[in-house]
């Protein structure tokens, strides 16, 4: 049940939750807002959403629901416009999510690979009131195989906005060399590491706090 796993990650410590529909995101609308909707309900801790946000009416539902920050992925690629409104109405509550395959954009919950190269892609975010941009490595993901860090590198190298790592985090040595990146990386999604007992929240927390 999502609210109640959401309500065991407040309780160890949690400081944001990192929420994904992912119906939404292979289908292109949101398919799980009652579930996201308890989620809200059932923790006091900040919650971003993503997956499947592609029109400014589901950026202006989501954010006017109680979630505080939205991420945007394939909408950026197919339609700027949407990104540069919502960064417009709602400035810093907005993130650009960056899903790589080779180094290429995935688009479409990653069932397509776009002709964009991930770093030339953020580059190109300059001037926008991003809050961040989510960099996940695909290959990574769910792997328990630690981050991207010359991914990451490159990413930030080219993007102003400041960077979040996904993908591969799984022990607190991972954080650890997140962190050494520079001020640029303020944060990481941390997904199967957990629910998989791997990693310990506290103990993560604790790590790099």
């Amino acid at each position: 049940d999502p609210a109640e796993v959401a309500r065991r990650w407040e309780d160890e410590g949690a400081q944001l939750l990192h929420v994904v529909d992912l119906n939404g995101a292979v289908e292109g609308t949101p398919r799980n807002r009652k579930a996201i909707e308890a989620v809200l309900k059932a923790v006091s801790i900040p919650v971003q959403v993503g997956g499947g946000i592609r029109t400014m009416e589901t950026v202006s539902a989501y954010l006017s629901s109680g979630v505080e920050r939205v991420v945007l992925g394939t909408a950026v690629v197919r339609d700027r416009e949407v990104l540069e409104e919502a960064c417009s109405r709602f400035p810093g509550r907005v993130l650009v999510g960056v899903d790589a395959q080779g180094g290429k954009v995935a688009v479409k919950g990653w069932t397509e690979v776009a002709d964009q190269d991930a770093a030339d892609f953020v580059g190109r975010l300059m001037g926008l009131a991003v809050y961040a941009v989510i960099y996940t490595d695909i290959a990574r993901d769910g792997m328990l195989e630690g981050p991207n860090l010359e991914g990451l590198r490159r990413m930030a190298a080219a993007c102003s906005a400041p960077l979040i790592a996904s993908g591969g985090i799984t022990r607190t040595e991972d954080l650890r060399q997140l962190r050494a990146l520079g001020p640029k990386v303020i944060g990481a999604i941390v997904g199967k590491a957990l629910y998989e007992g791997v990693l310990d929240l506290r103990s993560a927390m604790a790590a790099v706090n």
